[in-house]
């Protein structure tokens, strides 16, 4: 359906995101390009962006989940830790068991609600 009417699954950390929807597509661009920047650009966010909510990740488990290069004469980069990897695909089990179980409500819920934005009274 196109409406995307889905949970959203955030795992805490005190005040923190260690992991949320946002993280983990990021940490799957990192996966897929090699790059903070090119993770953040494919996003359409800053690189400042990026590595701060990198940095948060790499501060809430126990050893970081992405792992970075500086640049030289073979440039930079970044990859996912085995941490990384680990930590994404848990999370994304966590994401399909939370969707399966509450397929049923989430279905009850389009019945009431107004997917469709209304428009507003002219004044």
């Amino acid at each position: 359906m196109s409406d995307h009417l889905q949970p959203r699954l955030r795992v805490l950390l005190a005040e923190a995101i260690a992991i949320g929807p946002g993280k983990a597509e990021l940490l799957r661009h990192i996966r897929e390009t090699g790059s903070i920047s090119a993770a953040a650009r494919c996003m359409h966010m800053s690189y400042r962006r990026a590595w701060l909510l990198v940095d948060t990740m790499n501060h809430s488990f126990i050893t970081p989940v992405v792992s970075t290069a500086t640049g030289g004469s073979h440039g930079g980069g970044a990859h996912l830790t085995e941490m990384g990897a680990e930590v994404l695909r848990r999370y994304e089990a966590m994401e399909e068991k939370a969707n399966a179980v509450l397929a049923p409500d989430i279905a009850e819920f389009r019945k009431i609600m107004q997917l469709q934005p209304r428009e507003q009274p002219k004044s």
